[in-house]
Protein backbone atom coordinates (compact mmCIF):
# COMPACT_ATOMS: atom_id res chain seq x y z
CA UNK A 1 0.00 0.00 0.00
CA UNK A 2 2.65 2.44 0.87
CA UNK A 3 4.77 1.85 -2.05
CA UNK A 4 1.78 1.67 -4.55
CA UNK A 5 0.40 4.86 -2.87
CA UNK A 6 3.91 6.97 -3.53
CA UNK A 7 4.15 5.69 -6.90
CA UNK A 8 0.37 6.98 -7.56
CA UNK A 9 0.96 10.51 -6.14
CA UNK A 10 4.07 10.56 -8.60
CA UNK A 11 1.93 10.14 -11.20
CA UNK A 12 -1.02 12.32 -10.31
CA UNK A 13 1.60 14.90 -9.51
CA UNK A 14 3.16 14.37 -13.33
CA UNK A 15 -0.05 14.48 -14.73
CA UNK A 16 -1.66 17.24 -12.86
CA UNK A 17 1.55 19.73 -13.11
CA UNK A 18 1.01 21.98 -10.04
CA UNK A 19 2.48 25.12 -9.88
CA UNK A 20 4.62 25.90 -6.76
CA UNK A 21 3.32 28.96 -5.02
CA UNK A 22 5.21 29.37 -1.94
CA UNK A 23 7.82 31.55 -2.63
CA UNK A 24 11.58 30.25 -3.60
CA UNK A 25 13.11 31.86 -0.53
CA UNK A 26 11.27 34.23 2.24
CA UNK A 27 12.08 36.49 4.63
CA UNK A 28 11.74 33.72 7.24
CA UNK A 29 15.20 32.48 6.57
CA UNK A 30 17.02 34.65 9.80
CA UNK A 31 14.54 32.37 11.99
CA UNK A 32 11.60 35.02 12.44
CA UNK A 33 9.02 32.66 10.53
CA UNK A 34 6.38 31.15 12.09
CA UNK A 35 6.54 27.71 11.56
CA UNK A 36 9.89 26.91 12.55
CA UNK A 37 11.53 29.06 15.56
CA UNK A 38 15.37 29.73 14.83
CA UNK A 39 17.91 30.40 11.68
CA UNK A 40 17.92 27.87 8.49
CA UNK A 41 21.42 26.48 10.17
CA UNK A 42 21.13 24.60 11.68
CA UNK A 43 17.61 23.92 11.87
CA UNK A 44 16.23 23.26 8.43
CA UNK A 45 19.25 20.30 9.05
CA UNK A 46 17.17 18.88 12.07
CA UNK A 47 13.91 19.72 10.39
CA UNK A 48 14.04 17.82 6.92
CA UNK A 49 15.16 14.57 8.13
CA UNK A 50 13.59 11.23 6.98
CA UNK A 51 14.23 12.48 3.22
CA UNK A 52 17.69 13.64 3.73
CA UNK A 53 19.71 11.66 6.47
CA UNK A 54 17.92 9.91 9.12
CA UNK A 55 19.59 8.15 11.89
CA UNK A 56 15.97 6.49 12.73
CA UNK A 57 16.02 4.60 8.83
CA UNK A 58 20.40 3.42 9.81
CA UNK A 59 18.70 1.85 12.97
CA UNK A 60 15.72 0.54 12.06
CA UNK A 61 17.30 -0.99 8.79
CA UNK A 62 19.97 -2.89 11.24
CA UNK A 63 16.45 -5.37 12.09
CA UNK A 64 13.85 -5.38 9.49
CA UNK A 65 16.45 -5.18 6.41
CA UNK A 66 17.72 -8.62 7.36
CA UNK A 67 14.73 -10.24 7.07
CA UNK A 68 13.89 -8.86 3.53
CA UNK A 69 16.57 -10.31 2.05
CA UNK A 70 18.04 -13.66 1.53
CA UNK A 71 21.58 -12.93 -0.08
CA UNK A 72 23.91 -10.26 0.32
CA UNK A 73 23.49 -9.46 -3.57
CA UNK A 74 19.68 -8.40 -2.45
CA UNK A 75 21.22 -5.76 -0.45
CA UNK A 76 21.61 -2.59 -2.61
CA UNK A 77 18.06 -2.99 -3.84
CA UNK A 78 16.36 -3.31 -0.42
CA UNK A 79 18.81 -0.81 1.24
CA UNK A 80 19.20 1.81 -1.15
CA UNK A 81 15.94 1.29 -3.28
CA UNK A 82 13.97 1.92 0.04
CA UNK A 83 16.00 5.26 1.01
CA UNK A 84 15.42 6.19 -2.85
CA UNK A 85 11.49 5.65 -2.48
CA UNK A 86 12.15 8.06 0.96
CA UNK A 87 13.90 10.17 -1.07
CA UNK A 88 10.15 10.84 -3.08
CA UNK A 89 8.40 10.78 -0.81
CA UNK A 90 9.93 13.73 0.80
CA UNK A 91 10.48 15.67 -2.39
CA UNK A 92 6.71 14.63 -3.50
CA UNK A 93 5.89 16.42 0.52
CA UNK A 94 7.53 19.27 -0.62
CA UNK A 95 5.78 20.01 -3.86
CA UNK A 96 2.19 19.36 -2.09
CA UNK A 97 3.34 21.63 0.77
CA UNK A 98 4.48 24.37 -1.78
CA UNK A 99 1.45 23.95 -4.05
CA UNK A 100 -1.08 24.79 -1.22
CA UNK A 101 -1.51 29.04 -1.81
CA UNK A 102 1.07 30.57 1.01
CA UNK A 103 -1.47 31.90 3.00
CA UNK A 104 -3.41 28.75 3.82
CA UNK A 105 -0.20 27.01 4.55
CA UNK A 106 1.04 29.21 7.36
CA UNK A 107 -2.23 29.34 8.78
CA UNK A 108 -2.56 25.59 8.54
CA UNK A 109 1.00 25.44 10.34
CA UNK A 110 0.22 28.26 12.91
CA UNK A 111 -1.96 27.44 16.44
CA UNK A 112 -3.96 29.71 18.11
CA UNK A 113 -7.26 31.31 17.85
CA UNK A 114 -8.26 31.21 13.38
CA UNK A 115 -8.81 34.82 14.19
CA UNK A 116 -5.57 35.78 14.95
CA UNK A 117 -3.98 32.99 13.14
CA UNK A 118 -5.99 34.60 9.84
CA UNK A 119 -4.38 38.46 10.80
CA UNK A 120 -1.07 37.54 11.67
CA UNK A 121 -0.14 35.53 8.87
CA UNK A 122 -1.85 38.24 6.48
CA UNK A 123 0.34 40.84 8.20
CA UNK A 124 3.49 38.64 7.36
CA UNK A 125 2.73 39.42 3.85
CA UNK A 126 0.40 36.17 2.78
CA UNK A 127 -3.36 36.76 2.56
CA UNK A 128 -5.73 34.76 3.69
CA UNK A 129 -9.48 35.16 4.85
CA UNK A 130 -11.30 33.43 7.57
CA UNK A 131 -14.03 32.65 4.68
CA UNK A 132 -10.71 30.88 2.30
CA UNK A 133 -10.01 28.70 5.71
CA UNK A 134 -13.52 27.77 6.45
CA UNK A 135 -13.68 26.83 2.56
CA UNK A 136 -10.72 24.54 3.14
CA UNK A 137 -11.73 22.88 5.82
CA UNK A 138 -15.06 21.94 4.15
CA UNK A 139 -13.77 20.93 1.03
CA UNK A 140 -11.66 18.03 3.08
CA UNK A 141 -13.98 17.04 5.54
CA UNK A 142 -13.06 18.90 8.36
CA UNK A 143 -13.76 21.31 10.70
CA UNK A 144 -11.25 23.60 10.50
CA UNK A 145 -7.91 23.81 9.25
CA UNK A 146 -6.33 26.47 11.15
CA UNK A 147 -3.61 24.86 13.56
CA UNK A 148 -3.42 21.69 12.24
CA UNK A 149 0.62 21.14 12.84
CA UNK A 150 3.02 19.00 12.22
CA UNK A 151 3.14 18.79 8.24
CA UNK A 152 0.84 15.77 8.21
CA UNK A 153 -2.30 17.63 7.26
CA UNK A 154 -0.33 20.04 5.01
CA UNK A 155 0.93 16.73 3.12
CA UNK A 156 -2.87 15.17 3.30
CA UNK A 157 -4.35 18.65 1.93
CA UNK A 158 -1.41 18.19 -1.10
CA UNK A 159 -1.97 15.21 -2.14
CA UNK A 160 -5.82 15.18 -1.76
CA UNK A 161 -5.70 18.18 -4.38
CA UNK A 162 -3.47 16.06 -6.28
CA UNK A 163 -5.49 12.83 -6.78
CA UNK A 164 -8.39 15.27 -6.76
CA UNK A 165 -7.28 17.09 -10.14
CA UNK A 166 -6.78 13.57 -11.59
CA UNK A 167 -9.31 11.53 -10.26
CA UNK A 168 -12.81 12.46 -9.18
CA UNK A 169 -12.92 16.59 -9.33
CA UNK A 170 -12.88 18.50 -6.21
CA UNK A 171 -16.11 16.39 -4.69
CA UNK A 172 -13.36 13.78 -4.18
CA UNK A 173 -11.31 15.91 -2.01
CA UNK A 174 -12.70 14.62 1.35
CA UNK A 175 -12.22 11.11 0.15
CA UNK A 176 -8.83 11.78 -0.96
CA UNK A 177 -7.55 13.41 2.15
CA UNK A 178 -9.07 11.06 4.61
CA UNK A 179 -7.05 8.04 2.34
CA UNK A 180 -3.74 10.17 2.77
CA UNK A 181 -4.38 10.84 6.50
CA UNK A 182 -4.86 6.97 6.37
CA UNK A 183 -1.45 6.38 4.74
CA UNK A 184 0.15 8.78 6.83
CA UNK A 185 -0.92 6.48 9.48
CA UNK A 186 0.17 3.34 8.18
CA UNK A 187 3.38 4.78 8.41
CA UNK A 188 3.75 6.08 11.67
CA UNK A 189 2.30 2.78 12.60
CA UNK A 190 4.62 0.92 10.85
CA UNK A 191 7.58 2.84 12.06
CA UNK A 192 6.65 2.17 15.69
CA UNK A 193 6.35 -1.37 15.02
CA UNK A 194 9.88 -1.66 13.97
CA UNK A 195 11.01 0.78 16.03
CA UNK A 196 9.27 -0.84 19.42
CA UNK A 197 11.40 -4.32 18.18
CA UNK A 198 14.97 -2.51 17.45
CA UNK A 199 14.37 -0.93 20.95
CA UNK A 200 13.35 -4.00 22.99
CA UNK A 201 16.40 -5.58 21.33
CA UNK A 202 18.55 -3.27 22.50
CA UNK A 203 17.22 -2.77 26.09
CA UNK A 204 17.90 -6.84 25.74
CA UNK A 205 21.57 -6.26 24.72
CA UNK A 206 21.70 -3.96 27.95
CA UNK A 207 19.79 -6.50 30.45
CA UNK A 208 21.81 -9.41 29.36
CA UNK A 209 25.32 -7.19 31.04
CA UNK A 210 22.71 -8.37 34.44
CA UNK A 211 21.37 -11.38 33.14
CA UNK A 212 21.50 -14.16 30.47
CA UNK A 213 17.95 -14.52 30.98
CA UNK A 214 16.76 -10.99 30.27
CA UNK A 215 18.96 -10.73 27.10
CA UNK A 216 17.77 -13.64 25.41
CA UNK A 217 15.75 -13.06 23.12
CA UNK A 218 14.09 -16.25 22.96
CA UNK A 219 13.14 -15.81 26.46
CA UNK A 220 9.09 -14.70 27.10
CA UNK A 221 10.66 -13.37 30.10
CA UNK A 222 13.32 -11.43 28.84
CA UNK A 223 11.07 -10.36 25.76
CA UNK A 224 7.94 -9.14 27.98
CA UNK A 225 10.40 -7.38 30.78
CA UNK A 226 12.44 -5.51 27.86
CA UNK A 227 9.24 -4.53 25.59
CA UNK A 228 7.29 -3.52 28.63
CA UNK A 229 10.25 -1.24 29.90
CA UNK A 230 10.44 0.62 26.09
CA UNK A 231 6.97 0.71 25.65
CA UNK A 232 6.46 2.20 29.05
CA UNK A 233 9.62 4.34 28.06
CA UNK A 234 8.36 6.05 24.95
CA UNK A 235 4.45 5.86 26.54
CA UNK A 236 5.52 8.39 28.99
CA UNK A 237 6.91 11.16 26.43
CA UNK A 238 3.72 10.41 24.31
CA UNK A 239 1.50 11.29 27.85
CA UNK A 240 3.77 14.03 27.95
CA UNK A 241 3.20 15.77 24.91
CA UNK A 242 -0.33 14.96 25.13
CA UNK A 243 -1.26 16.77 27.92
CA UNK A 244 0.84 19.77 26.87
CA UNK A 245 -1.41 22.73 26.03
CA UNK A 246 0.76 23.25 23.03
CA UNK A 247 0.34 19.80 21.89
CA UNK A 248 2.65 16.74 20.88
CA UNK A 249 4.25 18.38 18.45
CA UNK A 250 5.54 20.79 20.34
CA UNK A 251 7.09 19.61 22.67
CA UNK A 252 8.60 15.91 21.32
CA UNK A 253 9.18 17.03 17.73
CA UNK A 254 12.46 19.32 18.86
CA UNK A 255 14.16 16.47 20.64
CA UNK A 256 12.91 14.13 17.64
CA UNK A 257 14.52 15.92 15.25
CA UNK A 258 18.05 16.53 17.16
CA UNK A 259 17.90 12.72 18.19
CA UNK A 260 17.61 11.92 14.58
CA UNK A 261 20.50 13.08 13.50
CA UNK A 262 22.62 12.08 16.11
CA UNK A 263 21.63 8.75 15.07
CA UNK A 264 23.53 9.08 12.12
CA UNK A 265 26.30 10.46 13.57
CA UNK A 266 26.85 7.30 15.16
CA UNK A 267 25.58 5.33 11.79
CA UNK A 268 28.44 7.07 10.26
CA UNK A 269 31.48 6.64 13.08
CA UNK A 270 30.12 2.84 12.65
CA UNK A 271 30.23 3.20 9.36
CA UNK A 272 34.07 4.40 9.63
CA UNK A 273 35.40 2.01 11.65
CA UNK A 274 33.91 -1.12 9.91
CA UNK A 275 35.53 0.79 6.34
CA UNK A 276 39.01 0.77 8.12
CA UNK A 277 38.48 -2.59 10.04
CA UNK A 278 37.90 -3.99 6.35
CA UNK A 279 41.26 -2.69 5.37
CA UNK A 280 39.61 -0.01 3.05
CA UNK A 281 40.46 3.24 5.27
CA UNK A 282 41.21 4.94 2.04
CA UNK A 283 37.25 5.19 1.72
CA UNK A 284 36.67 6.12 4.73
CA UNK A 285 35.83 10.23 3.21
CA UNK A 286 32.49 9.18 2.40
CA UNK A 287 31.25 8.48 5.76
CA UNK A 288 33.67 10.58 7.61
CA UNK A 289 32.54 13.57 5.35
CA UNK A 290 29.21 13.47 6.25
CA UNK A 291 29.91 12.44 9.99
CA UNK A 292 31.91 15.89 10.36
CA UNK A 293 29.24 18.09 8.45
CA UNK A 294 26.19 15.94 11.35
CA UNK A 295 28.70 15.99 13.76
CA UNK A 296 28.92 20.40 13.76
CA UNK A 297 24.66 20.51 12.59
CA UNK A 298 23.09 18.51 15.29
CA UNK A 299 25.45 19.94 18.47
CA UNK A 300 24.98 23.62 17.46
CA UNK A 301 21.25 22.07 16.95
CA UNK A 302 21.55 20.95 20.64
CA UNK A 303 23.17 23.63 22.12
CA UNK A 304 21.40 26.13 20.79
CA UNK A 305 17.95 24.20 21.64
CA UNK A 306 19.46 23.86 25.11
CA UNK A 307 20.50 27.72 25.70
CA UNK A 308 19.47 30.50 23.19
CA UNK A 309 16.90 32.84 23.95
CA UNK A 310 13.22 31.93 24.09
CA UNK A 311 11.49 31.06 21.84
CA UNK A 312 13.74 28.87 20.64
CA UNK A 313 16.04 27.40 24.22
CA UNK A 314 14.17 25.44 26.35
CA UNK A 315 15.71 26.47 29.53
CA UNK A 316 14.94 30.44 28.76
CA UNK A 317 11.12 29.30 27.60
CA UNK A 318 11.04 27.53 31.28
CA UNK A 319 12.08 30.73 32.94
CA UNK A 320 9.91 32.74 31.30
CA UNK A 321 7.23 30.49 32.61
CA UNK A 322 8.44 30.19 36.13
CA UNK A 323 7.71 34.17 35.75
CA UNK A 324 4.46 33.56 34.78
CA UNK A 325 3.62 31.04 37.44
CA UNK A 326 4.99 33.45 40.06
CA UNK A 327 2.85 36.29 38.93
CA UNK A 328 0.16 34.30 38.90
CA UNK A 329 -3.15 33.41 36.53
CA UNK A 330 -6.24 31.28 37.32
CA UNK A 331 -6.13 27.57 38.03
CA UNK A 332 -6.44 26.45 34.83
CA UNK A 333 -3.40 28.56 33.30
CA UNK A 334 -1.39 27.95 35.83
CA UNK A 335 -2.25 24.08 35.41
CA UNK A 336 -1.15 24.46 31.63
CA UNK A 337 1.97 26.77 32.54
CA UNK A 338 3.57 23.86 34.90
CA UNK A 339 2.45 21.43 31.95
CA UNK A 340 5.08 23.44 29.68
CA UNK A 341 7.64 23.64 32.01
CA UNK A 342 8.02 19.97 32.90
CA UNK A 343 8.00 19.45 29.22
CA UNK A 344 10.94 22.11 28.42
CA UNK A 345 12.98 20.84 31.16
CA UNK A 346 12.45 17.26 29.78
CA UNK A 347 13.21 18.22 26.58
CA UNK A 348 16.22 20.24 27.63
CA UNK A 349 17.69 17.19 29.63
CA UNK A 350 16.76 14.62 27.33
CA UNK A 351 18.71 16.65 24.26
CA UNK A 352 21.49 17.25 26.73
CA UNK A 353 22.28 13.55 27.55
CA UNK A 354 21.58 13.28 23.89
CA UNK A 355 25.00 14.61 22.87
CA UNK A 356 26.82 13.60 25.62
CA UNK A 357 26.31 10.04 24.15
CA UNK A 358 26.80 10.70 21.04
CA UNK A 359 30.15 12.43 21.52
CA UNK A 360 30.94 9.55 23.82
CA UNK A 361 30.52 6.94 21.15
CA UNK A 362 32.18 8.67 18.58
CA UNK A 363 35.67 9.16 20.69
CA UNK A 364 35.11 5.46 21.50
CA UNK A 365 34.83 4.76 17.85
CA UNK A 366 37.73 7.94 17.11
CA UNK A 367 40.11 5.84 19.65
CA UNK A 368 39.70 2.87 17.54
CA UNK A 369 40.67 4.37 14.16
CA UNK A 370 43.61 5.63 15.45
CA UNK A 371 44.49 1.91 16.84
CA UNK A 372 43.63 0.67 14.04
CA UNK A 373 45.67 2.90 11.41
CA UNK A 374 48.80 2.94 14.00
CA UNK A 375 49.01 -0.86 14.12
CA UNK A 376 48.30 -0.95 17.70
CA UNK A 377 44.93 -3.26 17.27
CA UNK A 378 43.99 -6.03 15.33
CA UNK A 379 41.34 -5.54 13.28
CA UNK A 380 39.36 -8.57 14.61
CA UNK A 381 36.27 -8.19 11.64
CA UNK A 382 33.88 -11.26 11.97
CA UNK A 383 30.81 -12.10 11.39
CA UNK A 384 27.96 -14.30 13.10
CA UNK A 385 27.48 -17.61 11.92
CA UNK A 386 25.30 -18.35 9.35
CA UNK A 387 22.02 -19.26 10.03
CA UNK A 388 19.46 -20.73 7.28
CA UNK A 389 15.99 -19.65 6.47
CA UNK A 390 13.99 -23.04 6.78
CA UNK A 391 11.45 -23.32 4.55
CA UNK A 392 12.91 -20.69 1.62
CA UNK A 393 14.67 -21.65 -1.68
CA UNK A 394 17.65 -20.11 -0.03
CA UNK A 395 18.13 -22.88 2.75
CA UNK A 396 17.75 -26.03 0.50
Amino acid sequence: MKIGTVAALGLAIVAVGPMLKMPALTKFIDGTGPVVAGPWFPFVFITIACAAVSGFHSLISSGTTPKLITRESHIRLVGYGAMVTEMLVGIMALIAACAMEPGEYFAVNMKGDPAAVVAKVTALGYPVTAAQMNDLAASVGEKTMVGRTGGAPTFAVGMAQMFSGVLGGKTASALWYHFAIMFEALFILTTLDAGTRVGRFLVQDFLGLFSKKLGDTKSFTGNTVATTLFVGAWGWFLYQGVVDPLGGINSLWPIFGVANQLLAVIAFALGTTVLIKMGRARYAWVTLGPLAWLLAVTMTAGWMKIFSPAPVGFLAIARGLEDRIATGGSAAEIAAWRSQLLNNYIDAAVTGAFMVLVLVVVAANARVWWQLLAGRRAADLREEHYVPLVGTSAAK
